[in-house]
């Protein structure tokens, strides 16, 4: 009972969105090349499920959780703006949902971090 218990809070855990970290609330998300005097970074990466924990992730945790894992990056960078590069979702077919619903198992993004003025903080 008690290895079920915890394999049903690793479970959870995996289900949840990476949360944000303090001050990467302040990044901002965008598809759009910045203007003006803003200075590249760098690029970072952003991901968020696995084969086995995305299957009992929705697909909203764990689209959330993939841009928050890139804005947390990108704020550990000193930045305050990500271009999106490349989105990517893995995806498998229905889990036993009806009418054979595809499900995505992991989300993937890649962007480029900048530091603007006036951009967040």
């Amino acid at each position: 009972m008690k290895r079920l218990s915890v394999l049903a809070l690793v479970l959870m855990a995996g289900c949840a969105a990476i949360p944000l970290k303090p001050g990467a609330e302040l990044v901002r998300v965008t598809h759009m090349e910045p203007t003006g005097e803003c200075k590249w970074l760098g690029d970072v990466t952003g991901s968020q499920g696995d084969s086995f924990t995305g299957q009992y992730t929705t697909n909203a945790n764990l689209e959330t959780g993939a841009r928050n894992d890139l804005k947390n990056k990108a704020a550990a960078l000193g930045g305050n703006l990500v271009v999106v590069i490349t989105e990517r979702a893995g995806q498998t077919g229905n889990f036993g949902l009806e009418g054979g619903t595809i499900h995505r198992t992991d989300v993937t993004l890649t962007g480029s971090v900048y530091r603007c003025p006036g951009e967040g903080s």
